[in-house]
C-alpha cells in the first residue's frame, strides 16, 4: 500500500511538461500585454493634453497614478491570490487592466481619466508577482532562472508592440475607439489565462511547516532574500537614474533629439536581449557570478560613456543596455532559491514592489545630486552604488550556490 501510495504521488512527466509549456507561454503572454498597457500611457499623453488640454502637471499625475497604483497593490494581489489562487486572480487582473483602457475610451475629462488609469494600474499589479510565482512553480533549479528571463523577456517585447499597434491604429481611427480595440484584448486574453494557466497545489508543503529543521533553513533564506532584495532596490534605483541622465550626457556631445531617440532605443533592445542572455548565463555559471560580471560592467561603462565622442558613445550603449537590464533576469530568477514553494506569490509580490517602488523615486533623488555637483559627477556616483551590490551578492553566495542544475 505504502508503495503504491509513492508511486501515484510521483508527477507524470507529460503533465509536468505540458504544465510547464502552458504556464510559460501563458504568463508571457500576459507579461507583454499588461507591460504593453502600462507603456501605452506614452503614446496617449499627447493626444489626451490635446484633447483636454490638460497641463504637464496633469499629464505626470496619469502616469503617476497608473504606475503608482501597479506597484502599490503588489503585495495585496499576492494576499488575494493566496485565497482565490493565482491564476484566478492573474486573469481577473488582466481582465481590468482592459477594461480600465476601455473605460479611458469614454473618458470626457481629466476626473474619468485618472480613474481609468487607476483601474488599469489596478489589474496590472496582479501579473508580476503571480506570474512569477507560477512560472517557479511550474519550472525547478537552473531551468526555472531561463524560464523566468524569457518571462522577463516578454515583457519588453509587449513594451514595443502595443504602443506600436497603437500608433498604427491612431493613423485610421478615432484615440477612443484605439483604446477600446486594445483594452478589449485585455478581456479577451483573461480568458485565455484563465483556461490554459495550470492549477498548482501546495498542500504538501503546507503539511511539513512544522519540521524544525525546514523552519531553520527558512530563517537563514528570509536573510538571504532580504540581501537579495537589497540587490535588486540598487540595481532599479541606479538604472532609472542613469536613463534619466543619459539623454543629457548626449546632448552635452551634440546629440540632437531624434540621435537621443535613437540611443536611448538601443539602450532599450540590448536591455531586452540582456534579460533573456543573462538569465541563461546565470543557468551556466552561476547567479553570484552573472551578477558580479554584469554590475561591473554597468559601472564602467556608466563611466567610460563620460570621455567618449558621441559616436564611440553610441555603440557603446547597447553593451551597457544588456548589462543594465540583465540582472534583473538574474535576480528575479533567484527568489525560488531562497523562498519555499508556499511563500513565492508574497516573495515576487514584495520583490516587484521594492524594486519597481526604489526605480520610481530613484530619478528624483539623484536629480538633487545632480543639481548640486552636475550630471558627470552624479553619473560617478550612480557607478559607484552600482558596485555596492557586488559584496552584497558575494554574502548571498552560499544560499545561492545550492541550485540544481
Amino acid at each position: 500500500m505504502s508503495a503504491t501510495t509513492d508511486q501515484s504521488t510521483l508527477p507524470d512527466p507529460v503533465a509536468a511538461k505540458s504544465n510547464e509549456r502552458r504556464a510559460l507561454g501563458t504568463a508571457c503572454g500576459a507579461h507583454a500585454l499588461n507591460d504593453g498597457y502600462t507603456d501605452l500611457v506614452y503614446v496617449m499623453l499627447p493626444i489626451w493634453q490635446a484633447e483636454f488640454g490638460l497641463s504637464f502637471a496633469a499629464l505626470g499625475l496619469m502616469r503617476t497614478v497608473f504606475s503608482g497604483t501597479l506597484a502599490g497593490f503588489q503585495i495585496p494581489a499576492g494576499f488575494v491570490a493566496e485565497r482565490f489562487g493565482a491564476p484566478t486572480v492573474l486573469a481577473l487582473g488582466t481582465a481590468l487592466a482592459g477594461f480600465g483602457y476601455i473605460f479611458a475610451g469614454y473618458s470626457n475629462g481629466l476626473g474619468v481619466l485618472v480613474a481609468a488609469l487607476f483601474v488599469g494600474g489596478l489589474g496590472a499589479s496582479t501579473q508580476h508577482p503571480l506570474a512569477s510565482s507560477l512560472i517557479a512553480h511550474a519550472f525547478a533549479g537552473a531551468r526555472s532562472l531561463k524560464a523566468l528571463g524569457t518571462y522577463n523577456f516578454a515583457g519588453d517585447i509587449g513594451k514595443m508592440v502595443l504602443p506600436a499597434a497603437a500608433a498604427l491604429l491612431l493613423m485610421a481611427l478615432p484615440w477612443r475607439y484605439v483604446l477600446m480595440i486594445l483594452g478589449a484584448i485585455g478581456a479577451l486574453a483573461a480568458l485565455a489565462i484563465f483556461v490554459a494557466m495550470p492549477r498548482f497545489n501546495d498542500a504538501h508543503v503546507s503539511s511539513r511547516k512544522d519540521d524544525h529543521a525546514r523552519r531553520a533553513v527558512g530563517a537563514v533564506k528570509r536573510s538571504a532574500f532580504s540581501l537579495l532584495l537589497s540587490v535588486g532596490v540598487i540595481d532599479s534605483a541606479t538604472r532609472m537614474a542613469f536613463l534619466t541622465f543619459l539623454p543629457f550626457v548626449l546632448t552635452a556631445k551634440g546629440a540632437s533629439v531624434q540621435l537621443v531617440g535613437l540611443a536611448l532605443t538601443l539602450v532599450f533592445a540590448g536591455g531586452a536581449m540582456g534579460k533573456l542572455v543573462c538569465a541563461f548565463l546565470a543557468a551556466r555559471i552561476g547567479a553570484v557570478a552573472t551578477v558580479w560580471l554584469t554590475e561591473t560592467v554597468t559601472a564602467v561603462g556608466i563611466v567610460a560613456l563620460l570621455p567618449l565622442p558621441l559616436e564611440p558613445a553610441l555603440i557603446l550603449l547597447p553593451i551597457v543596455g544588456v548589462a543594465l537590464n540583465g540582472t534583473s533576469s538574474v535576480l528575479y530568477g533567484s527568489v525560488p532559491d531562497l523562498v519555499e514553494p508556499a511563500g513565492r506569490q508574497r516573495a515576487f509580490s514584495i520583490f516587484y514592489t521594492g524594486t519597481i517602488g526604489a526605480g520610481a523615486v530613484s530619478p528624483a533623488i539623484y536629480g538633487l545630486v545632480g543639481d548640486a555637483v552636475g550630471v558627470p559627477v552624479a553619473l560617478m556616483v550612480i557607478a559607484a552604488v552600482v558596485l555596492i551590490t557586488l559584496p552584497i551578492t558575494f554574502v548571498l553566495r552560499p544560499a545561492l550556490a545550492a541550485r540544481p542544475r
